[in-house]
């Protein structure tokens, strides 16, 4: 009898895509899942007999070895067995025979070479039959990354895009985000991410052999996605200045900046913020198969020396002593969470992990954080790995603010809300653009004895020591050598409430116009003086120009109300706005007999954009898009453009011309799309101007499948 070979391989790429959730990759090679079957189809010279023996190897990165969990030899049987990749045999036709290959829900993930070895009689047949792709499995209950609702996988896994929320915490703005997982080359740029770590760098072998482990896989990308210890994908940049890169606001997506830094031989791409490694991150993570979200925290704090504290330093203005304050306050700040089992800390702390890529402090000598169990923050669990106290300290810091005396190099604690550190942690809803505040899934309510009971024991876990109240003595690190027991006892209440009130709604290229509300608290009338400044600043809160400097008397009679008004002009805030369209406001009030209040209010400027789509949306067929823009400038606006993004409704990204805008004038701008994919569609477009910081807009669109 002649001897057996395989003379070709059907894949079954339907079927095994819709079995895996992977039939919007669209690689050349089979992408599957581990921990569940996939099959395919080999037809043979002849039929295969009972004395011929199947013999499958897979075998993933280099020098793979069965030691290492990087290959596997296998023999079909007649059912599957035990947690081991096996081969089944499900049917045989002739010359075509069916067999199911299942992978352990622990395997490795990555790209497999597939070979099989036909025995017959002492002649032997190799065949190499091709690559898959093998994925993280949330589907499958035995996968660490398993996630129990159908609902919550196609929101974090398969969902293409999202929403990122900025702005402050009494405005809180939605950002479009075209995550793009399934655009062509990026799930090859993804594992790209991984062989290009110093890690694999270094040891290849075993750094492939620890690809089983979500733990090991994220920390892995969260170091990866900046670039300050490995070449890895964006470079940071807060210093307003975007040089010879693109401006973190510019970007709409993950996909042209991977596109970029893979095209340009892995040369970190030029700039990014918090949103942009978050997005880049989620992109990376959703693409592998790891259920990832993206969360934003409201005045989320930077503890440099991990003293629980955020000490920011003023002078008489309330303006903050850059060189003092080591420690900062951000607007908000985007990190994100990924789904799996923490198999190293016990089954109290899976659900939930806290990765973030934006490079802040080093962790393990590596600009990287996480992952952190979310519940293990909640429960001031700091101590557990990674980076605990890091991620407790962003949401529930105190903000302690001391005003200091140039004269004696002394400095005296300023009342103002020591607990507005993690406000309105947020995150896109499931199946809606709604935003979803989680705050109570990091910490119990603010005040509460539970809250209490636990910053306490974060403490202890931290310092060892015991806390008193809020507060623990504790020598602090930084240059400053202070003990934290000058923090025990908090600011005297002054005798007078102070706050910001924003009289219209501000707008970019309008005046800004509000008062500052002083009350009286008691039964006497008092003096005070009261020094006001602004600055435009970064969303870090970092200052970037003065726009108002002046000291006014204040009178106020037993418990009088008073609104002092105050206008900044368009033209003494025009030349220092930012992108990031934010004013810092500034209110020291001193009273004659030495009660001190400092208020603060951050301000975002507005802007206008609505998108419209002109009819049903379907696969195939061309649609109009109709985008209404202002200019919102006092002033003509000129070379004015809209950028347009989309997966799966555009290809790449569309630029088109809008013209001359005369001071606030209006204008329609009309344009067509044909979607590619069917479902729910995410369109961003971004109205560009040199002449104003980029006004944002998307809007979700249902396409339908083709009749």
């Amino acid at each position: 009898m002649a001897g057996i070979r395989v003379t070709e391989v059907d894949w079954q790429w339907p079927r095994n895509g819709a079995a895996h959730h992977t039939q919007e990759y669209p690689c050349p090679e089979l992408v599957v899942r581990r921990g569940q079957m996939f099959t395919f189809i080999l037809e043979l010279n002849r039929p295969l007999d009972s004395k011929d023996t199947l013999i499958f190897t897979v075998e993933t990165g280099p020098q793979a070895s069965e030691a290492l969990c990087t290959k596997a030899v296998f023999q079909t049987s007649e059912l599957e067995v035990g947690n081991v990749w096996t081969a089944v045999k499900e049917d045989q036709q002739g010359n075509t025979v069916t067999i199911s290959i299942t992978s352990p829900p622990d395997a490795v993930i990555g790209r497999y070479q597939l070979s099989t070895r036909l025995s017959s009689r002492r002649k032997h047949s190799d065949r190499q039959l091709g690559e898959f792709v093998l994925l993280f499995n949330p589907w499958c209950p035995e996968d660490d990354v398993f996630l129990a609702s159908e609902e919550e996988r196609q929101e974090y896994v398969l969902n293409d895009s999202g929403i990122i929320f900025r702005g402050v915490e009494k405005c809180i703005r939605a950002q479009g985000w075209n995550y793009g997982q399934f655009e062509e080359d990026i799930l090859d740029i993804c594992l790209s991410i991984l062989d290009r770590s110093p890690s694999h760098q270094n040891d290849p072998a075993t750094d492939v052999s620890c690809r089983h482990d979500p733990i090991y896989v994220t920390r892995v990308i969260s170091a990866m996605v900046n670039s300050n210890n490995d070449r890895g994908v964006v470079q940071g940049q807060w210093q307003g200045k975007y040089g010879g890169g693109t401006s973190p606001l510019h970007w709409r997506g993950s996909v042209a900046i991977l596109h970029k830094w893979f095209k340009g031989r892995f040369k970190p791409v030029k700039y990014g913020q918090c949103w942009v490694f978050a997005g880049v991150m989620c992109t990376v993570l959703r693409c592998l198969g790891i259920a990832t979200r993206v969360v934003s925290n409201f005045n989320s704090a930077h503890d440099t020396d991990r003293n629980l504290s955020v000490d920011k330093y003023v002078d008489s203005f309330g303006r903050t002593l850059e060189d003092l304050t080591e420690d900062s306050m951000w607007n908000f700040h985007v990190w994100n969470e990924s789904w799996f089992a923490r198999q190293d800390l016990g089954p109290s702390y899976n659900g939930w992990q806290v990765l973030d890529a934006t490079p802040q402090e080093e962790s393990e000598g590596v600009f990287r954080c996480g992952p952190a169990s979310v519940t293990a923050i909640r429960e001031g669990d700091v101590h557990l790995a990674h980076d605990g106290p890091f991620v407790f300290a962003e949401v529930n810091a105190d903000y302690i603010t001391w005003l200091w005396n140039e004269d004696d190099d002394s400095r005296e604690r300023v009342y103002s809300d020591t607990k507005k550190i993690g406000r309105c942690i947020s995150t896109k809803a499931v199946g809606s653009d709604s935003r979803v505040d989680i705050t109570g899934l990091y910490k119990y309510p603010e005040g509460s004895r539970k809250e209490r009971q636990v910053y306490s024991k974060a403490v202890r876990k931290l310092f060892g020591v015991e806390a008193s109240g809020r507060r623990a003595r504790v020598r602090r690190g930084g240059g400053r050598g202070l003990w934290r027991d000058d923090l025990l006892e908090p600011a005297t209440k002054p005798s007078i409430a102070g706050k910001f009130k924003v009289l219209e709604p501000p707008m970019v290229g309008h005046d800004l116009k509000l008062a500052l509300c002083l009350t009286n608290l008691s039964s006497r009338a008092q003096r005070l003086r009261v020094n006001l400044s602004s600055a435009t600043i970064l969303y870090t809160r970092r200052p970037v120009a003065e726009i108002l400097h002046e000291s006014r008397a204040v009178r106020l009679g037993p418990e009088e109300e008073k609104k002092i008004p105050i206008t900044i002009s368009y033209s003494q805030y025009k030349e220092g706005l930012t992108e990031d369209k934010k004013i810092l406001m500034a209110a020291m009030c001193l009273v004659t007999k030495g009660d001190k209040l400092l208020v603060e209010k951050d301000i975002t400027l507005e802007d206008f954009i609505t998108i419209k789509v002109l009819g049903p949306a379907m696969v195939g067929v061309a649609v109009v898009v109709e985008v209404m823009v202002v200019n919102p400038l006092l002033e003509r606006a000129e070379d004015c453009m809209l950028m347009v993004e989309g997966s799966g409704l555009l290809q790449g990204q569309l630029s088109i011309n809008v013209p001359s805008l005369e001071p606030q004038e209006r204008a329609l701008v009309q344009f067509n799309i044909t979607p590619s994919k069917s479902g729910p569609r995410q369109l961003q477009v971004d109205f560009v101007s040199p002449h104003f910081s980029d006004i944002k807009g998307f809007v979700i669109i249902h396409v339908a499948t083709a009749k």
